[in-house]
């Protein structure tokens, strides 16, 4: 059992044939290429892939090691070397978010204001197109002149087609911020050449404002848009089931990660209960 770049190529095929998204084929070719050159050449064996994983331990939270574990499975089980699997470490449920992680909405408005002091027009947009409909960053390139002029966007990921009702207020800021730029047609959000913008610049494009609008880094990212959206709909509607659905989740368990609260807002919920007496 070798891994060769011609090997690496052939899975690469193989997963636009089984139609995965441009996302997940990028983090399994990512991560399985980082494997191989961890190897640099020497024996491959279970033994071998065991290592791996202790030093993923050593460097990584639970979930993301589960995350590289899951791509090296599936690259394992395309050739059939089946004893090359390796089990998945089991994590306990979380019962709060991460404070340090979680996005509020004041600091969202901070990074807007951010954006909008380094006249970054097209992410000062971008942002409130992401965190007002709560559409992944991959699913940007369906926010389309056409789309906002329907105030809807259909949107294909993961196999699955689902309908983004795009708030009113959004549109309006679209469609004069298209006219603006001379975007008639196509993709709202565009590079210079014309193309859509991938997730890579919108990441260094968001951190870019951390420090100026007063936010930390961690928090930074173009996901904790769709994370912020989703918990202030919860907060409103308390839907879980409908919010699975404007989110695409095909399961709602995914969806209560999303809706998770901090442990201090959780708290503060148990006090107003009124179960002691002082």
């Amino acid at each position: 059992m070798t891994i060769t770049k011609e090997l690496i190529e052939k899975f690469k095929h193989y997963l636009i044939e089984e139609e995965k998204s441009s996302a997940t084929l990028e983090k399994y070719m990512r991560d399985v290429t980082v494997f191989f050159v961890w190897l640099a050449g020497s024996e491959l064996n279970k033994i071998a892939v065991l290592r791996y994983k202790e030093q993923l331990k050593l460097k990584y939270a639970p979930s993301s090691v589960n995350s590289v574990l899951s791509s090296l499975n599936s690259f394992f089980e395309y050739n059939e070397w089946h004893g090359l699997k390796v089990k998945m470490l089991k994590i306990q449920k979380q019962l709060f978010a991460e404070r340090s992680k979680a996005l509020s909405k004041s600091e969202y408005e901070r990074l807007l204001i951010a954006a909008k002091d380094k006249k970054n027009e097209r992410l000062y947009y971008l942002m409130q197109t992401i965190c007002s409909s709560g559409i992944r960053v991959s699913e940007l390139s369906s926010i389309t002149v056409e789309a906002v002029k329907a105030r809807r966007a259909t949107i294909n990921c993961k196999g699955k087609m689902r309908v983004v009702i795009l708030p009113k207020d959004l549109c309006k800021l679209l469609s004069e911020y298209a006219k603006g730029q001379k975007i008639t047609s196509g993709p709202v959000f565009v590079t210079r050449t014309g193309k859509p913008l991938d997730r890579s610049t919108i990441w260094k494009m968001m951190k870019a404002l951390c420090e100026s609008a007063g936010v930390d880094r961690d928090k930074v990212f173009p996901h904790n848009l769709r994370h912020l959206f989703a918990r202030t709909y919860y907060s409103i509607q308390k839907d879980i089931v409908r919010l699975a659905d404007i989110l695409g989740h095909s399961s709602v368990n995914t969806t209560r990660i999303y809706t998770m609260e901090t442990g201090d807002v959780h708290r503060r919920q148990i006090q107003k209960l009124g179960l002691l007496r002082l």
